[in-house]
């Protein structure tokens, strides 16, 4: 298995981006991309997916991002034509609030990616013909922006990809998603919905209720995926909330519990100290 680097690709350190149409005639080895993730939107044709070491059928239409640490190849092309869109993830952080928010972009772009490399996920986004047209047209656009590097081109990229990225989120809250893609965004559902609520008292029954299913069978999807409770996602949201304020502000630790969703100081020291092996007080401290 070979690395790939951005660099590669190139040059240009204060951009980190590229795009481009990629035609593949021949089986591609397994790979790994060490610096960037990858939005691939297939064009034309068809092939098989290799993640890791699982196998699946790809076609005109699918679309899928793959994380830096995750092994794929393409085998068996036919006809097989894609746009690559290499990325820092970072260029993601930067969107706005009600976009992390989206249940469709948490599916997309965050947990498929994430899940796809723990273990088998070949499910994927399917666009119908008249929406992938859309996506040609924005990709056709940024390609020639891309060559062409007039003025402000970076800034037109960054925007017609942020476009490019609402799209994909919003058809993927609408599309047929299988057991596998059903349970995935009713994932992306409890956990946008926590994101949005960390900071307020919240219940199991609560989160379970927002997002469509029951308790336990939120809590096994959880553990399936996120091999981690709804609540201890939760308490991890508080308690790095806790590191930030106790990093860039003045409040007292009793302030900060309360301000983090912690009704009890006691018990909020108790946590941090067993997260972060110290107490909030020594955390602040060692600032």
């Amino acid at each position: 298995m070979s690395n790939a680097y951005l660099r590669w690709f190139t040059s240009d350190h204060e951009f980190p981006f590229f795009i481009q149409y990629g035609g593949h005639d021949e089986d591609m080895e397994l790979h790994r991309h060490v610096d960037f993730s990858e939005l691939v939107i297939v064009l034309n044709g068809n092939a098989t997916h290799i993640v890791n070491t699982e196998e699946s059928f790809i076609k005109k239409g699918n679309v899928f991002v793959i994380n830096g640490d995750t092994p794929h190849a393409y085998r068996a092309p036919h006809d097989f034509q894609i746009c690559n869109i290499m990325f820092r993830p970072e260029m993601l952080a930067s969107a706005g609030p009600d976009l992390r928010k989206s249940k469709g972009f948490q599916a997309l772009f965050v947990l498929e990616p994430f899940y796809r490399n723990i273990h088998s996920y070949p499910s994927k986004m399917s666009l119908p013909i008249s929406n992938l047209e859309y996506v040609e047209s924005l990709i056709s656009v940024m390609i020639g922006e891309y060559g062409g590097k007039q003025q402000g081109y970076q800034t037109m990229l960054v925007s017609r990809f942020t476009e490019m990225v609402v799209y994909l989120s919003r058809h993927y809250d609408t599309q047929d998603k299988g057991v596998e893609g059903t349970n995935l965004f009713h994932l992306a559902n409890a956990i946008s919905y926590i994101e949005d609520h960390y900071l307020e008292p919240l219940s199991l029954e609560e989160i379970a209720g927002k997002s469509n299913v029951s308790v336990r069978h939120l809590n096994r999807i959880f553990r399936s995926y996120y091999q981690m409770t709804p609540i201890s996602y939760l308490q991890k949201l508080r308690l790095e909330k806790a590191c930030y304020l106790l990093k860039h502000g003045n409040l007292s630790i009793t302030e900060i519990s309360y301000e983090c969703g912690f009704n009890d100081s006691n018990y909020f020291t108790r946590q941090f100290t067993k997260v972060y092996c110290m107490s909030p007080k020594m955390y602040r401290q060692t600032l």
